[in-house]
């Protein structure tokens, strides 16, 4: 039998190939571990034999049923336990969406270095537990990850960027999920006056968590947007041309979270523009 360490060098972008591809939890969470410890102890890992997949559905595709976003009810009444079951599943479905879009990112660009491919496994681990700790609350109220309908926003955003990687850390990790950092917040403050209900205070509490983490997530896509940047000799304000080219410049932002963007790496004059806010350097 091949020492394992040998195995898994051989393997490493099969195994993320298939970490990407399974639906089960369990099996993400055991390659991604693998990945880690791997990548962890070799700087240099082989190039991958094949290219990339470009890939066709999401993982959860047989777990979910998967509408336009347009489709979705509004997530209003949280007094109920199917109520709050469909904002825990909303949250879960991003988390979930999460880890297997930072998998991708090491999958997708083997040229990177060590400290890329570190940064995106952590990410992923993080997400993993982020999901985890939702699916819990969301057992412990009666209902399951596919329970509710839910769009694949996300996961037609990274294969609409899989071949341009400057266009895929503009518009993930410092788009989308700044987005989320702006988000959070928003549903903490609507959450508040129920905390008293356990289900609640279990979801602020993990929220809070996740929020913490994101904005972590978020400075790791700003560096290496910047990164690519200067690698490609291009200013970081091309972020605002690849947000235009992708529809999503204008789109309104009306909690833009100046303190949190500020921590995770955006500038007072790329803040402003996004949402005509008051920010001081």
């Amino acid at each position: 039998m091949m020492p394992f360490r040998y195995t898994i060098a051989m393997n490493f972008y099969t195994i993320l190939e298939e970490a990407i591809e399974s639906d089960n939890i369990a099996t993400k969470e055991k390659l991604t571990e693998q990945c880690f410890v791997y990548c962890s102890q070799n700087k240099l890992i082989d190039e991958p034999k094949e290219e990339a997949k470009i890939f066709q559905e999401p993982s959860y595709f047989h777990k979910c049923k998967i509408v336009q976003a347009k489709a979705l009810k509004a997530r209003k009444n949280f007094d109920t336990k199917e109520g709050l079951a469909s904002l825990v599943h909303a949250i879960a479905h991003i988390e979930y969406s999460a880890i297997d879009l930072a998998l991708d990112a090491v999958y997708r660009y083997p040229a990177m270095n060590q400290q890329y491919k570190l940064d995106w496994l952590e990410v992923a681990k993080d997400e993993i537990r982020h999901y985890r700790m939702l699916e819990e609350l969301l057992k412990e109220l009666g209902f399951n990850y596919g329970d509710f309908s839910v769009h694949a926003g996300l996961f037609d955003a990274s294969m609409n960027t899989a071949n341009n990687h400057l266009d895929r850390m503009a518009i993930i990790p410092r788009y989308y999920e700044a987005s989320g950092l702006d988000v959070t917040p928003q549903i903490l403050k609507k959450l508040d006056n129920k905390r008293k209900n356990p289900f609640v205070k279990k979801l602020i509490s993990i929220l809070n968590i996740i929020y913490s983490e994101e904005i972590e997530h978020v400075q790791k896509g700003d560096y290496w947007f910047k990164a690519l940047c200067d690698l490609e000799k291009k200013d970081i304000n091309i972020y605002f041309e690849i947000l235009d080219k992708y529809n999503i410049l204008d789109k309104h932002r009306p909690h833009l979270n100046v303190i949190a963007r500020k921590k995770a790496g955006f500038s007072c004059s790329e803040i402003r523009l996004l949402g005509s806010v008051e920010c001081s350097d």
